[in-house]
């Protein structure tokens, strides 16, 4: 109907020589059935056996290339997500923002974009303060003596955990000196213990399958000076100014709701200056984008993170800003509670212990990442359908089993006569998922993967119950060989983009 508009031809008679043109073709007209006009000038086709054939093979060929290498352009991106502050281990809303930033970040890796994983340690301030005053009330308590946590400070027995560890390297050193801490004292505490926090979450995160490449200290930042040339650099451009004896940043110029405080009127800094010159190095590093991945509470960051990289000369549209909301775990149909420094939480390691790798990954991944939901954890521990998970590496596990016992499928093989409706809505799943791909890349949306897998695995197990690969006709049994090898690389595919494994046996 589109040619016909400019053909200004009548859209039925154009239709019905676009089918005589798809019969008569010799390449087309073997993987078309049927071709019909239907109503004003629609043209409905129905594809052969052998365009379905020829469709596994090539998804057999491609293994797990399939799909891959579809970024335009290829980008440098780097990364940013997590970069919880080192006062206590990663609890289940870090679990939620690692899991996506991940999952992203193979996604785009897959792409073709080249990425950079990046953790901000927030290692500077207040909070780094409450907490190596914590840790040393606990290591005093560890000597007998009766040090106490400061009011604000961190309770959890992972503080315990900490200042054990404190105590071994250092024997009684310092026990004379935290009752109360002297400022020396102090500062190794919240030295230390940050490290060794830090330490603690790396491996939390690695056993999550999350890795990074980098990670960057705030506190360098501020020891660098940095931060300091930076409010100096917006001063100089007239980004920042001098109002009621503190710096503001203009950024209201920039599309926020108002200006903010970059220093307070008794000389401290705020954490937007600190972000200041974080954002102002890494947009200087030479990447083509920016993803900073922050928490619910974080939205009305967007806007002046925008504001610093235009102040700063470069392009704002760079910066990309996903926002991952809540998580909350239902157990028994009731909400846990949490509270890091009443040491209530459900950390990471909890929650990986409680219900594995694989799941976590995929639950915490299979809503949007826009969109706060609940994760049932009877659900989560299921050994059943109801379970999306274990739904689709049962399907990857049946696959591999009918495949270690069957032949391979000979290259040659005529298409069947005829196929069954499950096999085609099986194939045409699978000939969708380059698409997906391109939709969870330009969206930034891991869950776009997970409802792909679990419209995939619906799709093969309607087939499975269907049919049967052993006892066939040969040329049966090879076109149903390669659908299973395609299915199987494609579900190995997709898991891996959310970091959930693809199991041979279950």
């Amino acid at each position: 109907m589109t040619l016909a508009k400019a053909t200004t031809r009548n859209p039925r008679d154009l239709a019905d020589e676009l089918v005589t043109r798809i019969q008569a073709d010799a390449e087309l007209g073997p993987l078309v059935t049927s071709a019909e006009v239907a109503g004003p000038g629609f043209i409905n086709l129905t594809l052969s056996p052998r365009w379905f054939a020829d469709a596994a093979r090539t998804i057999v060929a491609a293994g797990n290339d399939y799909g891959r290498g579809q970024a335009d352009p290829a980008e440098r991106v780097l990364i940013e997500f997590v970069s919880a502050n080192p006062t206590g281990p990663p609890h289940v809303g870090h679990a939620r923002q690692a899991a996506y930033g991940d999952g992203v970040a193979r996604i785009l890796e897959y792409a073709g974009h080249a990425v950079t994983r990046e953790f901000y340690v927030n290692d500077w301030g207040r909070q780094m303060q409450l907490f190596g005053a914590s840790v040393a009330a606990r290591y005093g308590q560890l000597f007998g003596l009766s040090t106490a946590i400061p009011e604000d400070g961190y309770q959890g027995d992972y503080v315990v955990g900490i200042a054990e560890l404190m105590r071994d390297e250092v024997g009684a050193t310092y026990a004379a000196r935290v009752d109360p801490p002297d400022d020396e004292a102090l500062a190794f505490f919240s030295d230390r213990s940050s490290a060794l926090m830090l330490a603690n979450m790396t491996a939390d995160l690695e056993r999550f399958r999350v890795r990074f490449d980098a990670f960057f200290s705030e506190t360098t930042l501020h020891e660098a000076g940095t931060v300091q040339r930076g409010l100096e650099a917006l001063i100089a451009s007239g980004d920042a100014y001098e109002h009621d004896g503190a710096l503001w940043f203009r950024t209201s110029t920039y599309g926020d709701e108002k200006d903010r405080v970059l220093r307070r009127s008794d000389g401290t800094t705020t954490y937007l200056a600190a972000d200041v010159a974080y954002h102002l190095d890494k947009a200087g590093r030479g990447d083509d984008r920016l993803l900073d991945v922050l928490g619910a509470d974080h939205h009305g960051y967007i806007a002046r993170l925008h504001a610093v990289i235009a102040a700063g000369g470069h392009n704002p549209d760079m910066l990309e800003v996903p926002i991952v909301q809540l998580v909350s775990l239902i157990e028994g149909g009731e909400a846990k509670r949490m509270s890091k420094r009443a040491g209530t939480l459900v950390t990471l390691g909890e929650l990986i212990d409680d219900i594995g790798v694989d799941a976590a990954r995929f639950f915490l991944v299979q809503r949007s990442h826009e969109t706060a939901f609940d994760l049932d954890l009877d659900v989560a521990r299921a050994e059943g359908n109801e379970n999306p998970v274990y739904y689709v590496q049962y399907a990857h596990a049946r696959i591999a089993g009918i495949l270690a016992q069957s032949p391979e499928a000979p290259s040659d093989a005529e298409p069947p006569a005829q196929l069954d409706p499950s096999e085609r809505a099986l194939l045409l799943t699978l000939c969708a998922w380059p698409e997906a791909v391109r939709e969870a890349e330009g969206r930034r949306s891991p869950h776009r993967v997970a409802a792909y897998l679990t419209d995939l695995a619906r799709d093969f197990h309607a087939f499975y119950h269907r049919c049967r690969v052993v006892g066939e006709p040969p040329e049966v049994v090879a076109f149903r060989l390669n659908l299973l090898s395609a299915t199987r690389a494609v579900i190995a595919t997709g898991l891996d983009l959310i970091g959930v494994e693809a199991p041979d046996r279950m």
